[in-house]
């Protein structure tokens, strides 16, 4: 399956490109960015060109990887998946439900594979803590997902700025608490220092979650936790060494095959859209201090 990038920042650069150029059955034909220069200068590095125009590279690949802001992919999802592309979608995949919805509606109509990569949810040790989950009666779970990005490559990300932890890991958090507990039917949210976020999620099983979310603590502080709890007793989620770009090249693995059996991935476009759709929730519970309903 040829492939084009569309990005050139941290992200693009460390986990997309890396994982394609170096894929057993995927080839990286060429990269896209909105500064040109930027587009090359990744392209070089990978022996791939860099695009000027986005069509330019539609044209010549079956699938695209999406490394930008929510803001801007979702657009460019729209487009792609019109052009007959595949799509690996970053998360969250738009930062509005009515954006998501559009990018849906766009792979329905093309009939495209999608998949949006929660980087934990392509993981051995996800995988291992959801099966493990299923064969449980769960009562509920908790996680938290505390960083310091400040002088980090994505410290400068002008969406991340804007809006936070929330919308930034807020998706890692529901990437694994919905497959173990349910949909989230309804939110409520408190605002801690800085970014830091505390929300409660009643699931549609009855079971409830607790998250703490923050890219504004100390250094010393960061740190990943999740578990859920139920008639087995606490199902800890353990920390997961694969490094991103091996868990990308299994979703790239794992977009190829819904290509071909025409199937959907659990972590398709239409998960990604109901993430964003808590995380909207969420965001309105903020404001208005009360027990918000997740819309249907």
């Amino acid at each position: 399956m040829r492939f084009g990038v569309l990005g050139t920042g941290p992200w693009a650069r460390a986990v997309h490109a890396p994982a394609l150029a170096g894929h057993p059955s995927a080839e990286l034909v060429g990269v896209w960015g909105r500064d040109l220069a930027r587009a090359k200068a990744l392209g070089a590095e990978f022996e791939v060109p860099g695009f000027a125009a986005v069509d330019e590279l539609l044209g010549q690949v079956d699938a695209v990887s999406i490394a930008l802001p929510p803001d801007v992919q979702a657009p460019l999802a729209e487009r792609a998946a019109a052009a007959g592309k595949h799509l690996v979608l970053e998360k969250p995949i738009a930062l509005s439900a009515e954006a998501a919805d559009r990018v849906v509606a766009a792979v329905h109509d093309s009939g495209v594979a999608s998949v949006a990569f929660f980087t934990l949810r392509f993981q051995s040790a996800t995988t291992t803590w959801l099966t493990q989950a299923a064969r449980t009666q769960l009562a509920g779970g908790a996680g938290s997902w505390l960083a310091s990005i400040d002088g980090s490559p994505f410290g400068a990300s002008p969406w991340r700025q804007e809006h936070g932890a929330l919308w930034d890991v807020g998706p890692h958090a529901l990437s694994v608490l919905v497959p173990a507990l349910g949909p989230v039917v309804a939110v409520q949210a408190g605002a801690g220092l800085r970014d830091t976020v505390h929300l409660v999620l009643t699931h549609e099983s009855g079971a409830a979650s607790t998250v703490t979310l923050s890219l504004t603590v100390a250094p010393m502080s960061g740190g990943v936790e999740f578990f859920v709890h139920g008639d087995a007793g606490r199902l800890v989620l353990l920390p997961d060494s694969d490094p991103p770009v091996d868990a990308f090249a299994l979703a790239v693995d794992e977009l190829q095959a819904a290509a071909l059996t025409g199937g959907t991935h659990p972590c398709d476009v239409v998960f990604g859209r109901d993430v964003v759709v808590v995380l909207e929730t969420a965001a309105r519970a903020l404001q208005t201090g009360h027990r918000e309903r997740v819309p249907r």
